[in-house]
C-alpha cells in the first residue's frame, strides 16, 4: 500500500517538468492522478509514461487554469469520475522575463493570471469537496524570487510573492476542516523554464511527502528542497 493509495490527486502544468515528474510520483504512491493542463498532447504523453511505469490511467483533462469556467468544469468532472479530490498541487506556472519598465500590462497580467490567479480558482473551486471529506492537501509551487525578488523577473516575483500569502491565508481559514495548504520551493530544475538544474523527479518525494501529511501536520507554512 503507498502512501497515496487511493487518494485522487490534482497536478496542473502536468505535461512536462515538474508537473510530470509529480504526476509519476503520486501514482507510485497509490494514488488516482488527475492531468491538467492546456496542451492535451503533453498531458497524454504523461499518462503513456503514467501507465507503462505504474499501470494506472490517469484522467486527462485540458483546461486553462485562468478561466474559471474550464476550472470549474475541470473539477466536475473528477468530481463525477472519482467522487473525491484529496490532493491538489498548483504547479502550472510561466516565466517570461521583463523589467517593471519593460514588461507591458497585458505581458503583466499573463504571468499574474496563471501563477496567482490560477492556483486561486483551483484552490476555490476544489474546496467544497474538501470540506465534505473534512480532508484535503493543497501544495503551491513557489520560488525564492518570492521573498528576494530579481531585477527583469517583476511580474514572476509578484505573482509569486502573492500565492504564498494566499496559501498562509487559505491555511488559515481551512485548517478546521481538516485542510492542509503548503508551500513547496524546489529551487532551480531542469525544465523548459531553465535550461540547467537539478532532474525534477529529485524533489518529488518532498511533495510526496506534504501531499501525505497525516492529520495536525505543518499548513500554511514553506517547505524547500535539501
Amino acid at each position: 500500500m503507498g502512501v497515496l493509495e487511493d487518494r485522487v490527486a490534482i497536478v496542473t502544468g502536468a505535461g512536462s517538468g515538474l508537473g510530470r515528474a509529480s504526476a509519476i510520483a503520486f501514482a507510485d504512491a497509490g494514488a488516482r492522478v488527475v492531468l491538467l493542463g492546456r496542451r492535451v498532447d503533453k498531458l497524454e504523453e504523461t499518462a503513456s509514461l503514467l501507465m507503462a511505469r505504474t499501470g494506472r490511467a490517469a484522467l486527462v483533462l485540458g483546461a486553462d487554469v485562468t478561466d474559471e469556467q474550464q476550472v470549474e468544469d475541470a473539477v466536475g468532472a473528477v468530481l463525477k469520475n472519482w467522487e473525491r479530490i484529496d490532493v491538489l498541487l498548483n504547479n502550472a506556472a510561466v516565466l517570461e522575463q521583463g523589467s517593471v519598465l519593460e514588461l507591458t500590462s497585458e505581458e503583466w497580467q499573463n504571468q499574474i493570471a496563471t501563477n496567482l490567479t490560477g492556483p486561486f480558482l483551483l484552490t476555490k473551486s476544489v474546496l467544497p469537496a474538501m470540506r465534505r471529506q473534512k480532508y484535503g492537501r493543497i501544495i503551491n509551487i513557489t520560488s525564492s524570487l518570492s521573498r528576494n525578488g530579481a531585477g527583469g523577473f517583476a511580474a514572476y516575483s509578484a505573482a509569486k510573492a502573492g500565492l504564498e500569502s494566499l496559501t498562509r491565508t487559505v491555511a488559515d481559514e481551512e485548517h478546521e476542516h481538516g485542510i492542509l495548504v503548503n508551500l513547496y520551493n524546489p529551487g532551480t530544475l531542469r525544465t523548459g523554464m531553465h535550461a540547467t538544474g537539478k532532474d525534477p523527479a529529485t524533489v518529488t518525494p518532498d511533495i510526496v511527502r506534504l501531499a501525505s501529511l497525516s492529520f495536525g501536520g505543518p499548513t500554511g507554512t514553506i517547505h524547500s528542497y535539501g
